[in-house]
């Protein structure tokens, strides 16, 4: 079975075309290594697969040529401990930093322009 199929059906991707340029770009890993679109995916194989900043790795148990439901898509693979383990971290990493733009309310008024402009002159 293609990867990129797979990887559309075990519901990383939304779509095929999304799955193919992940794999184009370096996203998608198996053993380690670098695929094609068109790479023959096997039960057994470890996949590691790159979305936003997280990685997981996982492990194909099953292949499946339909996208179903998630709980039939989660049963295609299995996630290692370790990526288990680092998804968590990442997530309470995120948990606790706060975005400094957030605190940026908008454009400051004419009379936030003046008091930084007499800060910046020391006056």
């Amino acid at each position: 079975m293609r990867i990129d199929k797979w990887l559309w059906a075990a519901r990383f991707f939304k779509t095929r075309g999304l799955a193919q340029d992940a794999i184009d770009h370096g996203r998608v890993l198996v053993e380690g290594e670098r695929v094609k679109v068109a790479r023959t995916l096997r039960v057994g194989e470890t996949v590691t697969v790159r979305v936003a900043e997280v990685a997981r790795v996982v492990v194909v148990r099953e292949l499946s040529e339909q996208r179903g439901p998630a709980p039939a898509a989660q049963r295609l693979y299995e996630e290692t401990a370790d990526s288990v383990a680092a998804r968590e971290a990442a997530r309470e990493r995120r948990r606790f930093f706060t975005e400094p733009a957030r605190d940026i309310e908008g454009r400051p008024t004419k009379r936030d322009r003046r008091a930084l402009d007499r800060a910046r002159d020391g006056s």
